[in-house]
């Protein structure tokens, strides 16, 4: 689709309010297996949900394999009126996705970092915060090798977290080493065989999802690492997958549901012209169980 087609499907104005009974969108970039196994955005969507149903506006999810495949379905969506607003998610640096909801002129909130959603409303959860204090954690707790397990290494929030686990080891005296990982349990798996080969290996583990780190836990298990004494796990988002495992896994615990309604009410802002704004959520915080020391 050309720019001249692109502007002709974008709304002649923006809307005074919701309107009752068109959906706002997300195209999200996700392996279909990997999502139905991961509760985050399960608890997300559940979250804009309780904002928006009552409005009238209910959430279109609709899944693609890539970046361009989502341009495509923000493209149908505006071409053809089937969504009044959009949320961006995952975003990689230099997003095109950015700059195509704000040719299409529709209503859109970014979730991420500030510097990712070009001026667009944004809705900001803070991770480089919480990453700090796992990694200050986990040095005083005596750790002096900490292994990383990345999501996809192309998204901003990724590079972000990495950065953030990178400089504040070294601040500390702290070795780190950085495992590439898809948000699957099999990542968690392959990056728990990957440690096992080292001759000086990480004593910690900060995994990007829960999933990851419950791949690890069984992983850990089947080659007789001892979780914690041998090798302590730490989960990004906390879950009842976390809660449950044996031992139970410590995590990064947000409130998903509430940064759901935080983008929800962001989105209902910006679907009444509100002007853009950035709303910053709550920091995430380590909450310890019997997986790490």
């Amino acid at each position: 689709m050309d720019e001249e087609e692109i502007m002709t499907a974008a709304p002649s104005g923006p809307a005074p309010a919701p309107q009752r009974g068109t959906p706002v969108g997300l195209a999200l970039v996700r392996d279909a297996e990997v999502l139905g196994a991961e509760p985050f955005f399960h608890e997300f969507i559940a979250g804009m949900e309780r904002v928006l149903v009552p409005l009238g506006v209910p959430v279109l999810l609709q899944v693609v394999a890539t970046v361009p495949q989502a341009q495509d379905r923000m493209r149908a969506w505006a071409r053809y009126g089937q969504v009044q607003g959009m949320i961006l998610i995952d975003l990689l640096p230099g997003d095109e996705r950015v700059a195509l909801a704000q040719r299409l002129g529709m209503p859109t909130v970014v979730v991420g970092d500030p510097v990712t959603a070009g001026g667009l409303p944004t809705v900001w959860p803070q991770d480089e915060v919480a990453m700090h204090d796992v990694v200050a954690e986990l040095v005083a707790a005596g750790h002096t090798h900490l292994g990383h397990v990345c999501g996809p290494a192309q998204m901003a929030h990724t590079i972000i977290r990495r950065r953030t686990f990178e400089s504040v080891a070294a601040e500390r005296g702290a070795r780190t080493t950085s495992f590439d990982g898809d948000y699957s349990e099999a990542a968690g798996i392959r990056a728990v065989a990957a440690l096992a080969a080292l001759e000086d290996r990480p004593t910690a583990l900060v995994f990007d999802n829960d999933v990851m780190a419950l791949g690890a836990l069984h992983e850990a298990g089947r080659r007789g690492l001892a979780v914690p004494a041998d090798l302590s796990l730490i989960a990004w988002d906390d879950s009842a997958l976390c809660q449950l495992a044996v031992p139970p896994l410590s995590a990064v615990s947000h409130d998903v549901q509430e940064l759901g309604e935080l983008v929800g009410h962001t989105l209902a802002d910006a679907l009444s012209s509100a002007p853009p704004r950035t709303v910053t959520a709550p920091p995430a915080r380590l909450v310890v169980r019997g997986s790490s020391l």
